[in-house]
């Protein structure tokens, strides 16, 4: 979270920067075939019960492992926004 200046507010930066892109991008120049491969071994992976790389957590890459809480993170939020508006909705 961070906070606004004037109004002191939190908002979530991600959110804000997801919320305002297509304004200023094309989708397609921010999809990323390697992000897309990463995501679908974190399910796979979650899925079956497995490592993505042999061994133990540490032997584990240190940039997969950062890479897992970025999309697990991004998971959660998704989930909350997600449950928010089905309480909204209801």
């Amino acid at each position: 979270m961070a906070l606004n200046k004037e109004g002191r507010k939190q908002f979530d930066v991600s959110q804000s920067v997801k919320s305002q892109l297509p304004f200023f991008a094309c989708s397609r120049a921010i999809y990323s075939p390697e992000s897309q491969t990463d995501i679908e071994r974190y399910f796979y992976c979650k899925e079956f019960g497995i490592q993505p790389y042999p061994g133990t957590y540490e032997d584990q890459p240190a940039e997969w492992v950062k890479k897992v809480f970025i999309i697990k993170s991004s998971l959660n939020k998704k989930e909350k926004e997600a449950h928010a508006k089905a309480k909204n909705n209801s």
